[in-house]
């Protein structure tokens, strides 16, 4: 059903801009090169207001339909959303097919996911976004007329589409349901451990899985592409002060990223907000101007998945590659003495353990462990943290209520005191006081 495009496709590209070495075009590039396609031509298109018919004005439409003609090219490649109508009339114009900007990532991802889950998100993603412009496949079929014995088969044809297209997203979300789930009790049992988790995040091809690999060891799939890494990776890591933590290597973000994948990979994507602390790596030898663009798309993917309130240390990765004293290890300590940025090389090793040692040193103070005592009327608070998992005994405390020994992270400690609309109750290390 998904016709993906095969290596070495020759693709149109039309790209709206006006300056041929603009970074957001060398973007576009890239994810066409990720995708298997070979670049026969860009066309930039200064026009903002959308035509409603090709989305371009007519006259680029017309350019673009020579520039086919030309360069034999077999799919031309917006980087920009274009709708079922506007997708139809210019396939109808140019005479090959038209794919834009969501179709191209999805593409990468369905290439790219190895995993049973991995494949699971990409087809869900693909089926919501076909459930949006089926009808123009079969937009041939549904043209009716009124009368006996001049109804047509297209109403059936597509409906029966429809229904297939409903049913398999049903049945997709309740098998990632599922392994939420699974996700949830595994995230249970590492929080009633106390082992710390610790997640790699950043924009696309910033160097995460070759970070991660250097870290823990790992052979992750690690490549000079975009999306590189799509299905997230667990593996235990060793940091000073801390002990033992789970390091875990998640998917890359990207501008405009198609918010059908942002659905279908929520069960990944929530681990994000469950995270004890989360490594924000920058590439820091792009550009001033884009990598700061880079960083405020990370944190606003991060915001919408309600992960900000998550601690972060900023990684500027690939220093390897930079000039002066930006090629330098180096770190950056806030005003309360705590390391938030780094500076480090995941291809040389440079700056890695200092790395490790703000890493443990923000999760030795991040821990919660010991006996706290809950009043009677913080008995929901005392459910929440044995769903949490972290308790690990209890006691009895007559009339002043329970005794609970925990241990998890302050900040998921106070996250649930606030949910509660309970004070956060003081904890003290060892035994108590028998009762």
């Amino acid at each position: 059903m998904f016709e993906r495009p095969g290596k070495g496709e020759r693709a149109l590209l039309v790209h709206y801009g006006t300056h041929r070495e603009d970074e957001t075009l060398n973007e576009f590039r890239d994810l066409v090169t990720s995708a298997g396609a070979a670049c026969a031509g860009v066309v930039l298109v200064a026009r903002d207001a959308p035509n409603a018919k090709y989305l371009l004005g007519a006259g680029k439409a017309e350019e673009v339909r020579a520039l086919v003609a030309e360069s034999c090219a077999e799919v031309v490649i917006v980087n920009r959303a274009v709708s079922a109508a506007q997708e139809r009339n210019l396939e109808r114009l140019l005479g090959c097919r038209v794919v834009d900007r969501t179709d191209l990532i999805l593409d990468i991802f369905a290439q790219r996911a190895r995993t049973f889950e991995g494949k699971l998100q990409v087809e869900l993603a693909q089926l919501q976004h076909l459930s949006t412009r089926l009808v123009r496949g079969w937009s041939h079929l549904e043209r009716q007329r009124g009368g006996i014995g001049l109804r047509g088969p297209g109403e059936t044809q597509l409906e029966s589409d429809r229904r297939w297209v409903r049913q398999r997203i049903k049945r997709l979300t309740r098998q990632l349901e599922e392994i939420r789930h699974q996700r949830e009790l595994q995230g249970r049992a590492r929080r009633k451990a106390a082992v710390p988790t610790v997640l790699l995040v950043g924009y696309t091809n910033a160097g995460k899985s070759t970070l991660f690999n250097r870290l823990t060891g790992a052979s992750v799939y690690a490549a000079d592409i975009l999306f590189a890494t799509l299905d997230p990776t667990l593996r235990r890591l060793e940091a000073p002060l801390a002990g033992t933590v789970v390091l875990g290597d998640s998917v890359g973000f990207i501008k405009d990223l198609p918010h059908e994948l942002v659905a279908a990979f929520r069960a990944t994507l929530e681990e994000l907000r469950h995270a004890d602390l989360l490594i924000h790596v920058i590439d820091a030898s792009l550009p001033t101007v884009l990598r700061d663009e880079q960083r405020l798309q990370v944190a606003r993917i991060i915001r919408d998945l309600h992960a900000d309130t998550v601690p972060q240390i900023e990684a500027f990765n690939k220093i390897d590659r930079c000039q002066g004293e930006s090629g330098a290890a180096a770190l950056r300590r806030e005003g309360d003495g705590s390391m938030r940025r780094v500076w480090i090389s995941a291809v040389t090793g440079e700056g890695l353990h200092t790395l490790k040692q703000a890493i443990g040193e923000h999760l030795a103070g991040d821990c919660l462990c010991g006996w706290l005592q809950l009043p009677v009327a913080a008995a929901r608070l005392r459910a929440r943290l044995y769903a949490e998992g972290v308790v690990r005994g209890e006691r009895h405390a007559r009339e002043e209520g329970w005794l609970l020994d925990i241990a998890m992270s302050r900040r998921r400690f106070e996250t649930l005191c606030c949910e509660d609309g309970e004070p956060a109750p003081i904890t003290c290390g060892g035994m108590p006081t028998p009762v």
